[in-house]
């Protein structure tokens, strides 16, 4: 096997419902060098393995010159515009201003770098990643927006919301209980998308619904490349009501596979898709490695996915990160506090009492998650509820995207020899991102507009989608046959579904 791999110019274009990604001028480089900043890879380019990274930052530029004297012109007309008492504090102001913009500038520089990519060299991955030239270009953290915290912090704050119509949809399934499907809904005079365009199941964080910026963005930008989008809100998230005393967990998939069959009934005729992060990340992969080929998703996208829950709870106490727990166990007390009542006279040993002074996910799991779904121990029901034991398992292409300062997700957990054995797997690691934040210089809406991710994700499922036979996708073509159309017929058998159409946005 050569040691490195040149990809020819990006002119794939992407058929059906899928616009074409932006083009990449010129060839792609890459070298198969273990990627910088990624962990435990010696050895992985063994066994037919190999680690891709394209080279070379694009730094430096003409206009950043340009700022800066701009920059110093304006300082001098502010200056000799101030009283002469004035001049020295405003000088030594605009001094300190200057040299704290230009440190944010060289750090952004600094770490600006191609993201590393890893992936097994098969003819269906190489064909798919020469049609996503995002993860090829130099990412570029915005100044100010480097430090990992400060980055998460800031997009959970400031990222706006792009206005979306759902239509809800509520599910009920076998246990009494009930989740949300947020449709995507097209008012009147409004283009709908073709009856069989591929729909994206997505799935929110720990306590995330419909209502998040980075699920709208997601959203309206793969509404624009002719996909269908529909939100699966957990049990009491995004104002989703609780009938019976159980929650979500990490590994609790029953309700993604009723939701599954539910879309694949509702759509027969479409190619299913789905995205997740974090949590929701994590609840996906668990699902497909349970499902292996027997599930009607083609393909799957895993973001910022905590993988190893162990790993990433201790690293909850390591300095600040704290402040992520305690906002994380007050986000969970406010959903609990909704539904509280449904938990007295649980047949389980679950501790309902001592949800309002939780202050940690921890504690919160000890009290409710823990007992309703059986583990002996918080400790136990981390280290079995790891999505990255369901790496080996994953049968269908899988990408999945972490930045290596994401304070929640830590580096340190992600599975890079488990994701490098499997073939259906790519792993694209970002230098810096925090943890939902990818605030991308450049990124389409700036600095809070979508995160960096939206555009491959785009690139990738939409290449995926062409790459894939109809027969491999989960497509039900009406005649009985298909994974699409079995998992529709089950659907209707399983489910008892009550729509409601809900003006407006919903889970605000």
């Amino acid at each position: 096997m050569q040691s490195g791999v040149l990809l020819a110019r990006n002119t794939v274009r992407v058929a059906g419902h899928c616009r074409t990604p932006a083009g990449v001028s010129g060839s792609i480089p890459a070298v198969a060098r273990r990627p910088a900043g990624c962990m435990g890879m010696r050895g992985a380019t063994n066994a037919g393995m190999r680690t891709v990274s394209g080279t070379g930052s694009g730094r430096g530029s003409g206009s950043s010159r340009v700022a800066v004297v701009a920059a110093a012109a304006g300082s001098a007309a502010v200056l000799s515009a101030l009283p002469a008492w004035l001049l020295v504090p405003a000088a030594v102001l605009l001094a300190a201003g200057g040299l704290i913009s230009l440190a944010a500038w060289l750090d952004a520089r600094a770490k600006t770098a191609v993201p590393s990519l890893q992936m097994a060299p098969t003819p269906f991955n190489t064909a798919v990643m020469a049609a996503v030239p995002s993860v090829y270009r130099p990412y570029r953290p915005t100044p100010g927006l480097t430090n990992g915290h400060v980055e998460t912090i800031f997009a959970s704050l400031n990222r706006s919301r792009p206005d979306v119509d759902y239509r809800r949809e509520f599910l009920h399934t076998a246990d009494g209980g009930i989740v949300t499907l947020d449709w995507e809904h097209f008012g009147e005079g409004e283009d709908d998308l073709p009856e069989d365009a591929p729909v994206l199941i997505l799935l929110p964080g720990l306590t995330g619904g419909s209502g998040c910026s980075y699920v709208r963005h997601c959203l309206v930008r793969m509404r624009r490349a002719g996909v269908r989008s529909v939100v699966f809100n957990s049990r009491g998230t995004a104002d989703s009501p609780v009938t019976t005393p159980q929650f979500y967990s990490a590994s609790f998939t029953g309700d993604m596979r009723a939701v599954v069959a539910r879309v694949a009934a509702c759509r027969p005729r479409s190619t299913l898709i789905a995205a997740g992060w974090s949590l929701g990340g994590n609840i996906l992969l668990r699902y497909l490695g349970e499902q292996g080929e027997d599930t009607p998703i083609a393909a799957a996208v895993s973001m910022c996915n905590p993988f190893n829950l162990t790993i990433s709870n201790a690293n909850f106490e390591k300095g600040f990160n704290n402040v992520y727990d305690r906002s994380l166990a007050k986000g969970l007390r406010k959903i609990f506090s909704k539904h509280e009542m449904v938990w007295r006279g649980a047949q389980d040993s679950s501790r309902p009492q001592d949800v309002a002074t939780v202050t940690t996910v921890r504690a919160f799991d000890e009290a409710i998650t823990r007992h309703t779904f059986g583990w002996p121990s918080v400790d136990a029901y981390y280290a079995g509820s790891s999505s990255s034991l369901s790496v080996p398992n994953l049968r269908v292409p899988t990408l999945c995207i972490q930045a290596l300062d994401d304070p929640i997700a830590p580096r340190e957990a992600i599975p890079y020899a488990a994701l490098a054995a499997n073939d259906n797997c790519v792993l694209v690691c970002t230098p810096t991102g925090g943890h939902l934040g990818w605030v991308a210089a450049g990124a389409e809406g700036g600095v809070v507009g979508e995160p960096w991710t939206d555009a491959v994700v785009e690139e990738w499922l939409c290449a995926v989608l062409k790459q894939l036979p109809a027969t491999a996708r989960g497509c039900g073509d009406g005649s009985g046959n298909g994974n699409g159309t079995a998992a529709a017929t089950a659907g209707r058998e399983l489910l008892e579904v009550a729509a409601v159409a809900a003006a407006g946005t919903a889970g605000r």
